[in-house]
């Protein structure tokens, strides 16, 4: 072995030696509770939304969440699309006129505003990043488009390892993350000092976030059943996760269509390793055993 290959050997020993010491401390630090692992229909390689909960979750955004985080990626269209919250058209179309759009400019150079389209996409609450951050203590809230990907944090070693498993992995950090600190919210300990314009979350990373407490018992009234009651409680805690579960569609509308083609890509594999197999033991039946093989003098007896 070279001087350079045991350096670049020992390098790579050390960095992982390093990320897997170092794993459990940085999930721990500032004392931050682990957000507690929720159960999502979507989870695993067979899981789907559930469209009631999806609609639930828009409801929750559009009432709550829309005043003020955008959603700039995700189109009206979407809302119809298969594997989603299973709107029809003729609704998606009733909802985008509800929303003024910018448009143009127009024959005279100027920008107008229309009723929206189903292709449009989720228009802002704040023309740009300067207004929502004037409106919102100096920092403008993040886009909802992507979120549920973009949060995650840190399990530690073993279970980064088991999370990267393809059947039995686990990939919902985000949107358990999310859904932890809609509920985070409580009274600070004794001792603890909030700043003005701060708000104590036992989840987020040292506990205190710019963010208000965004939502509260019976605050959105969800479809009632034939009993006339709430289909689900609306309590904080079902109004977090449908939203989660809205957010984690959001970043990923064709996560169904993804899943179905994998499935049909892993099937159409085991057939043809199957006839791949049958192939290879047609082609060398004639060559025989062992002893009568390429090289039978190797194979002699003396």
């Amino acid at each position: 072995m070279t001087i350079r290959t045991l350096l670049a050997a020992t390098l790579v020993a050390a960095s992982l030696g390093g990320a897997l010491m170092g794993a459990p401390a940085r999930a721990d630090d500032g004392h931050t509770p682990q957000p507690p692992r929720q159960k999502w229909s979507y989870a695993g390689v067979f899981g789907s939304f559930d469209q009631g909960q999806l609609q639930r979750g828009f409801q929750v955004y559009k009432e709550v969440c829309s005043a003020c985080h955008s959603m700039k990626l995700v189109a009206f269209r979407n809302l119809a699309e298969p594997g989603g919250p299973g709107y029809s058209a003729a609704q998606v179309k009733a909802l985008a006129a509800t929303y003024q759009v910018k448009d143009g400019p127009n024959d005279s150079g100027e920008m107008f505003e229309r009723p929206g389209r189903p292709a449009d996409r989720f228009p802002p609450p704040f023309p740009n990043d300067q207004a929502a951050a004037a409106a919102n203590g100096g920092k403008a809230p993040p886009d909802f488009s992507v979120l549920a990907k973009a949060r995650t944090y840190e399990r530690g070693f073993p279970w980064f390892v088991l999370d990267a498993l393809p059947f039995t992995g686990y990939s919902e950090q985000g949107v358990d993350y999310i859904h932890a600190l809609l509920v985070g919210y409580e009274d600070p300990p004794k001792g603890t000092e909030v700043p003005d314009g701060g708000h104590y979350n036992k989840y987020y990373p040292g506990h205190i976030i710019a963010m208000p407490n965004p939502i509260s018992e019976g605050q959105v009234s969800y479809p009632k059943g034939d009993d006339g009651r709430p289909v689900v409680p609306e309590t904080v805690d079902q109004y977090a996760k449908d939203v989660s579960a809205f957010m984690a569609w959001a970043a990923e509308p064709h996560m169904m269509a993804r899943k179905a083609l994998g499935l049909r890509v892993i099937l159409f594999l085991i057939v043809l390793a199957g006839l791949l197999y049958y192939v290879k033991k047609r082609v060398w039946a004639d060559v025989g055993g062992e002893t009568h093989g390429l090289q039978p003098e190797l194979h002699k007896t003396y």
